[in-house]
């Protein structure tokens, strides 16, 4: 299945604890078309987040951007098309 970037910007920084509810409604309307593998978040010297950088596995961008439409709340800058690139592979 291909890979995607979603990224993120958050209109103000948060605690893990305070995305969570949205992260959770998301998660509510994933499908076999469209599901999330893992997150990097970009932290403050706070150590809240100001942005976060999603990998999904998704049948198209658009899957992906139909989920996000049922949580308009959560923020989505773009999906991009990505490939994994592991430092294994250059060893």
């Amino acid at each position: 299945m291909p890979k995607f970037l979603a990224v993120h910007t958050m209109p103000m920084p948060v605690t893990a604890e305070e995305v969570t509810p949205l992260v959770k409604e998301l998660l509510k309307s994933e499908t076999r078309d469209a599901y999330w593998v893992s997150a990097w978040g970009q932290q403050n010297t706070e150590g809240k987040f100001l942005k976060f950088f999603c990998e999904w596995n998704a049948k198209s961008a658009d899957a992906i951007r139909k989920l996000f439409s049922f949580v308009p709340q959560f923020p989505l800058d773009g999906v991009y098309p990505m490939a994994r690139i592991e430092s294994e592979y250059f060893r």
